[in-house]
């Protein structure tokens, strides 16, 4: 229990160590953009006197020490800025976002889940017979598959068939319109990283499979699928539980223009907004949450080690 505690403590006190380097990553690089936070927020009809008491009025010309003490310290508070003319909040309009961005992220990694680790266990009991050779011609077409070319050739297939504009309805008060609407979008999102997670997960219980334990096991008379559910099974997720962490960003980077495509109101839509519009502080607070989430969930998925494999926890 010790161990366990002083491994969850670790990850803990990591986290704010790793939003604090992002934060710095993203202030540094958006500091360099060329557009003036000010003349974007106004417009080309604002005077030098307003621009200037603008720059005034949000620390604009402080040091940059000091705006990224200053945006640290609203950030703390759920502050990300303004933007606009009307010097509406940042945080409104990214967290409004985030919601739908995250369930077709998560939708699209349960679809590749239920996919991949079918298949590629399957792949590693049939090693080399025919029904590998199907599931690795599938998983290699499956990667080569881009989500953004997927997305475009699901739309000209189901379309009328399945609702790929419009609204998304609420997931609690219309759970099948939800399902609907999100399907082909988590599937796009999915397929790529079905193909990379079966051949993970193959290979990894292959390389179990070949364990010293598992011979004896079954040469003591363990019936095979004893063996391979109780033992194999469990050790050999941890490395496809790795690559899955890795992969959420993966989804979340795609999600963003799978949304797009779908004409979805997600991260990727405020995202073109900050840009066609010049609203660096919409960027770079869109651009900051994505990262935090990714952090997130990337802990989380290191504190799943300690279900997966008892073991972990003596580290």
């Amino acid at each position: 229990m010790n161990n366990l505690l002083r491994l969850i403590g670790r990850r803990l006190i990591a986290l704010p160590i790793m939003v604090l380097g992002v934060t710095f990553l993203v202030f540094v690089i958006m500091s360099l953009s060329p557009i003036d936070p000010a003349y974007s927020a106004l417009g080309e009809t604002a005077s030098p006197e307003q621009l200037e008491a603008y720059r005034e009025q949000y620390g604009l010309n402080d040091p940059w020490f000091m705006q990224f003490a200053n945006y640290i310290t609203g950030m703390l508070q759920g502050d990300l800025g303004v933007y606009g003319k009307s010097a509406m909040p940042v945080a409104d309009k990214v967290f409004s976002a985030l919601p739908l961005t995250m369930q077709l992220t998560f939708f699209g990694l349960i679809i590749a889940v239920l996919v991949a680790f079918p298949l590629g266990v399957i792949a590693a009991i049939y090693r080399d017979r025919w029904q590998d050779q199907v599931i690795r011609v599938i998983s290699v077409a499956c990667i080569a598959t881009p989500s953004f070319w997927l997305a475009i050739l699901l739309i000209v297939i189901f379309l009328g068939k399945l609702p790929v504009s419009g609204a998304l309805p609420p997931l609690t008060s219309d759970p099948v319109g939800w399902f609907m609407r999100m399907l082909l979008p988590a599937v796009a999102l999915a397929v790529p990283v079905i193909g990379q997670l079966t051949r993970v997960v193959r290979t990894s219980m292959v390389e179990e499979l070949d364990r010293d334990y598992v011979r004896t096991a079954l040469g003591a008379g363990v019936p095979r699928r004893i063996v391979i559910g109780r033992n194999v099974l469990r050790n050999a997720l941890i490395t496809p539980v790795t690559v899955l962490g890795l992969r959420v960003g993966y989804l979340m980077g795609g999600a963003v223009i799978i949304e797009i495509i779908f004409s979805l109101q997600g991260m990727g839509r405020v995202l073109i907004d900050g840009i066609t519009n010049n609203w660096v502080t919409v960027v770079q607070g869109a651009t900051l949450v994505v990262a935090m989430a990714f952090i997130v969930v990337n802990i989380v998925v290191d504190l799943l080690y300690l279900l997966i494999n008892p073991r972990i926890r003596a580290v």
